[in-house]
């Protein structure tokens, strides 16, 4: 990780209401009048992590954080069980991001999604077009049901004993209904005990892909039970309703981006989001380019991947001085 910028503290920071008793937590760090740039997060609930900040040159940009909906800063958490998260949807949360465009005053901004945030930046720009100035996209997803089926199944053909410990955990009367619905009810069972076993179990069927591309990659944070039962029960949330997308209208609506310059920076062994969503989005959005790393899997903080951000908004950041 040494290509990334020095880390920095932020300048700015809230809690923003967006209605149906949410609130949104935001940061903002670099230059306080510089191109704006927000950084879209994975999972879906996994939160911000402030080293995403590190992407951007500080002295540049105005980078801008964002905890989408009951994850990370922003309330109520779905960790805490407070609510059924019904209010928690793709387009609630491009609604967050368009009130929080708002209320930081910011005309146009660049986006940079990794993994589910390349969903949700899609979901946003195809949406709100004219507020997007360009776009950087890694480990590219588009949340449809064939990417969900592969995440949630078809990966058990390189993971056969991690997938049947995944499926041995469940009860038998859940087992047949598959992992998906399975482990949707076991994270929003009666008792903690329960659902906080689910989230274990879930997040160690995650991880056998995670560590076989980086044997040092299990992010940090997935040692915080609370944390992993948030992260769960939003992904299980999102992936059983197909994130409320149309099957493939991402990329059908791709020609809504022409006009705003994307970089797609893919790991060829990206075993979590396979290369042919990333080729088929290049091939779908007029002026979008696809870079393709040959050694890099699906986390953007392998050194490779780094290094390509980093030059991705170097390049955005040059032809913003113009």
């Amino acid at each position: 990780m040494t290509s990334l910028y020095p880390q920095s503290e932020p300048h700015d920071q809230g809690l923003l209401d967006v209605g149906d008793g949410n609130r949104i937590h935001w940061q903002v760090f670099g230059n306080p009048v510089g191109y704006p740039a927000l950084y879209v997060h994975g999972g879906p609930g996994s939160g911000s992590s402030v080293s995403a900040s590190r992407y951007f040159d500080p002295a540049v940009y105005r980078i801008i954080l964002l905890d989408q909906r009951n994850c990370g800063q922003s309330l109520p958490h779905a960790g805490a069980f407070g609510n059924d998260l019904t209010d928690n949807t793709t387009w609630h949360l491009v609604e967050d991001m368009e009130r929080l465009r708002r209320h930081l005053n910011v005309e146009q901004w660049l986006l940079f999604g990794t993994s589910w945030g390349s969903t949700l930046a899609l979901a946003y720009a195809e949406t709100h077009p004219k507020r997007v100035s360009a776009m950087i996209l890694a480990g590219v997803t588009t949340t449809r049901p064939q990417e969900i089926d592969w995440l949630t199944r078809g990966m058990a053909i390189l993971f056969p004993e991690e997938w049947n410990r995944m499926l041995a955990a469940l009860p038998p009367e859940l087992r047949v209904l598959g992992p998906l619905e399975g482990y949707h009810r076991l994270l929003n069972a009666p008792d903690m005990a329960t659902r906080l076993k689910a989230a274990r179990d879930w997040h160690d069927w995650e991880a056998a892909s995670i560590l076989l591309a980086d044997p040092d990659g299990m992010p940090r944070r997935w040692s915080d039970p609370h944390y992993l039962l948030a992260r769960a029960r939003i992904i299980t949330h999102y992936f059983r309703h197909n994130a409320w997308l149309e099957d493939g209208a991402l990329l059908r609506d791709a020609h809504k981006l022409a006009g705003i310059p994307g970089m797609l920076i893919q790991g060829r062994l990206d075993l979590e989001a396979p290369l042919t969503t990333a080729w088929e989005l290049s091939r779908s959005w007029p002026g979008s380019e696809l870079i393709v790393m040959e050694k890099a899997a699906h986390s953007p903080y392998h050194d490779e991947m780094a290094r390509a951000i980093v030059a991705a908004t170097d390049r955005f950041r040059k032809e913003s001085q113009k």
